[in-house]
Formats: structure tokens, C-alpha cells, sequence
């Protein structure tokens, strides 16, 4: 399973963001150029629909792709009082050709987006990922180069732990206190309950860029 929280930023608050989380991170970033496939199945595969994300690393000299699904959401009166979204996820390496694969089960695509940015990756009371993307769509089929802003002059922030059924509350503390430090840039929440772009957003940004200088 992983823990999850999602916002939004305006893209010329973002490279703001990246210097406060060059400092908090102390790791070089990772560039993310993501072509990402949701796959959805046909009625012969059962009366319950099934969804798998196909995530091709664009970045790569070789594209490698990932096969991801995630489940559920962790319910119940302590899943309602935490502010951070626990569910679990299956993932796994595929070939090249597990596009063609799922395509012969018996999916359909539904949709595609290409997802355009950076991530970070430390320890920090758990094994935390921050990335921060452009979300991108296809005017053409798979045609990434010509792929269009879902959302022009925003991108989506999110950070991401991986967590077992023992360990959760530990990683969903690490999260939350994580976010703190980013407050004063953007509001992180369970995804789909985002608060929008954070009125001191700008104020912040532009003290860390007087106090970090531009890279």
C-alpha cells in the first residue's frame, strides 16, 4: 500500500518550490517525462470494471514501462480522521509489449496523459517521493510531442510513501510533517480534495528566491 496527498501550485511558483525542496531533500532531482496509459476492461472480463495505468518513462534512453493499479482506499473511522489518503497499489515491471498485452485481455484505452516535470526522492521518517508535474493530454492518439496542458499555468504536486498494514501510521506522521514545510507554497490533501492555489503562495515564492537565488 502507500500513502498519498496531492495539491496544486501555478507554474511560476515552481521553481520556488523546487529550491525549498533541494534544501529539505539535500538529493539531486529527477527529471520525469511520463506517458501514461489508463486502461479500463471490456464487459467479457467480468461485471466489475478493472483499471490498470500503463507508465511509460519517456526519460530513458530505452523507454521502460510499469504496469500500476491501484486499489482502494483504507476505510473506517481512523482513515476518516487522518489527512492523508491510504489505498493500496500493485506495481510491476512489463515489456515493451504489454500495451499490445492488455489489448488482447480484452482492455480498451480510455484515456492518456503525458506528465511533464521533476521528483524527488528521500528518507525522511519513510522512504518519500515528491513529484511535481505538468499534466499534459493528447490531442492524437500516443501523440506525445504534440501533447497540450490539461490545466495551463498549473501543476500537480504530490507526495507518496510506501506503507504496509504495520507501519501506515508512522509514514502517514512522516507525510503530514513533511507538508508543514511546504505550507506556505501549496495546501496538500487527499487527492480530489484539493484547496486550491494558497493565497501566501507567492509571498513565500518570492522570499525563496530572493533567499535561495534562481538555479
Amino acid at each position: 500500500m502507500e500513502c498519498v496527498v496531492q495539491g496544486i501550485i501555478e507554474t511560476q511558483h515552481v521553481e520556488a518550490l523546487e529550491i525549498l525542496l533541494q534544501g529539505l531533500c539535500g538529493v539531486p532531482k529527477e527529471r520525469l517525462r511520463i506517458h501514461e496509459l489508463c486502461l479500463k476492461s471490456g464487459p467479457n472480463l467480468g461485471a466489475v470494471a478493472s483499471e490498470v495505468r500503463l507508465l511509460c518513462d519517456l526519460e530513458q534512453p530505452e523507454p521502460t514501462w510499469t504496469v500500476r493499479h491501484v486499489g482502494g482506499a483504507m476505510r473506517g473511522a481512523g482513515a476518516e480522521q487522518i489527512s492523508v489518503l491510504v489505498r493500496t497499489v500493485v506495481e510491476s515491471k512489463a515489456s515493451k509489449n504489454v500495451l499490445r498485452f492488455f489489448y488482447t485481455l480484452g482492455y480498451k484505452l480510455d484515456h492518456e496523459l503525458l506528465r511533464v516535470g521533476f521528483a524527488f526522492h528521500f528518507q525522511r521518517g519513510a522512504q518519500i517521493t515528491v513529484t511535481v508535474t505538468s499534466v499534459n493530454k493528447m490531442l492524437k492518439l500516443h501523440a506525445t510531442e504534440e501533447a497540450v496542458p490539461v490545466t495551463p499555468g498549473i501543476q500537480l504536486v504530490e507526495v507518496t510513501a510506501p506503507a504496509s498494514s504495520d507501519n501506515y501510521t508512522e509514514v502517514v506522521a512522516a507525510i503530514s510533517s513533511f507538508c508543514e514545510y511546504l505550507a506556505p507554497l501549496l495546501h496538500l490533501s487527499k487527492p480530489n480534495v484539493s484547496a486550491g492555489v494558497v493565497p501566501t503562495a507567492a509571498a513565500a515564492a518570492a522570499s525563496l528566491m530572493s533567499n535561495g537565488g534562481v538555479t
